[in-house]
């Protein structure tokens, strides 16, 4: 196993208050008086979530508060395994899909700080092969890995290839190369903001060949480890398995599904850089307060740190998308402060991570079925507005 650069040991995770399913709320109220926080927008909040998973009746969320790298709150609703009575708690491991993407763009980060790309390398430098994606604009220059990173590449969302989001995770390389033939452009790379999940994964295969080392034991020994992040993690061991919440692929209307989202587990193709985190919330909060350089490892210098929370997208200077992260510009009753954050979702789970990185305060969610009456963006960002606007 290779050892990061500014390892010394493995740093402490967020300090999270002990319960084993769902805390007791005078108990989860206190960190909040102590910081100076009006306890009733955490009470608000967490009865509207128990009310919302009561009444879809299918699985569970779990939700966490954390300013810096201390986990202010956190709280399981519903059920992790409704058949046998497992209730969602502050452990539950949930699928957390495009958040992967942020992963692979601090991994970026991190390889750059160690001179192993630089962010506006050519990606066939890297990866030769991407020289054969399909239908490239005339005049095009290469494309770099700052665009891959932020969305500008121009590449299509997912590749027409079958099959190429299905397989065991052992084969997600492969799956990449087969898919860059069948990769074409929507638009002139660095042109506009184009989302593209098969960009990511070949951004991640491309980390992994300048390195020289696995992509899942790179994102493993440079973040995971180093943050004390032990919950999170590519391929599920047996210690970690009895956490991982049963999901549940349903709609708006028509049956619930665990049948598809059971088969995932075992791998989605080349979905791997862009989707195949698995994490708890409160090591989402450990991973945010990295990013804002708020945890005793540091992960970041701080002008790397800047980089990937600056919008790189064309559209608007104050919002669009950074490198692995959305950001957005949000007014508050005394001022605007900028949101950072992310949204997964994959069959049968939801995730949703966002942060102010002047306060250090941030949320995290989770949620083991796909639709329901909480909308976790919407509910993340109204929670972190209200408690910038107390704290305020």
């Amino acid at each position: 196993m290779s050892v990061p650069r500014r390892w010394s040991r493995t740093a402490p995770g967020p300090r999270i208050h002990p319960g084993a399913v769902a805390l007791l709320l005078v108990a989860i109220l206190m960190p909040f008086a102590a910081a100076g926080q009006d306890p009733d927008v955490i009470d608000a909040f967490s009865r509207r979530i128990a009310a919302d998973v009561e009444a879809d009746g299918v699985g569970g969320i779990t939700a966490a508060v954390f300013k810096g790298d201390q986990v202010l709150w956190a709280q399981g609703f519903g059920w992790a395994d409704p058949e046998n009575r497992v209730p969602a708690g502050v452990r539950t491991i949930y699928r957390t899909g495009s958040i992967s993407k942020s992963v692979t763009a601090v991994l970026m980060a991190d390889l750059l700080e160690d001179g192993i790309v630089a962010v506006d390398d050519a990606l066939p430098d890297h990866l030769p092969e991407a020289a054969g994606f399909g239908d490239p604009p005339e005049g095009m220059a290469p494309v770099t890995l700052r665009q891959l990173a932020s969305h500008t590449a121009g590449l299509i969302r997912e590749p027409e290839l079958e099959g190429a989001a299905a397989g065991p995770i052992e084969d997600w390389g492969y799956k990449i190369l087969a898919s860059i033939p069948h990769t074409r452009f929507y638009t002139m790379p660095g042109t506009r903001y184009q989302y593209s999940n098969i960009g990511y994964g070949v951004l991640g295969y491309a980390l992994q060949r300048a390195a020289g080392t696995s992509f899942m034991e790179l994102v493993e020994d440079r973040i995971f480890e180093p943050l004390g992040m032990r919950s999170s993690t590519f391929i599920v061991g047996p210690d970690l398995w009895r956490r991982v919440a049963v999901g549940f692929a349903n709609g708006d209307d028509g049956p619930v599904d665990a049948d598809f989202p059971a088969l995932e587990h075992a791998g989605r193709g080349y979905k791997v850089p862009n989707g195949g985190v698995y994490s708890t919330v409160g090591n989402l909060a450990t991973f945010g307060a990295a990013v804002m350089g708020m945890t005793e490892y540091q992960l970041l210098e701080p002008s790397t740190r800047k980089e990937v929370m600056t919008v790189h997208t064309p559209e608007d200077p104050d919002d669009g998308y950074g490198l692995g992260f959305s950001v957005r510009s949000v007014a508050l009753e005394d001022g605007t402060v900028r949101f950072v954050g992310h949204g997964g979702s994959v069959a049968g789970y939801n995730m949703y991570l966002v942060f102010e990185p002047e306060s250090g305060y941030g949320v995290a969610l989770g949620r083991n079925y796909n639709s329901g009456a909480t909308n976790l963006g919407g509910a993340g960002d109204e929670l972190l507005r209200a408690l910038l606007e107390v704290g305020h």
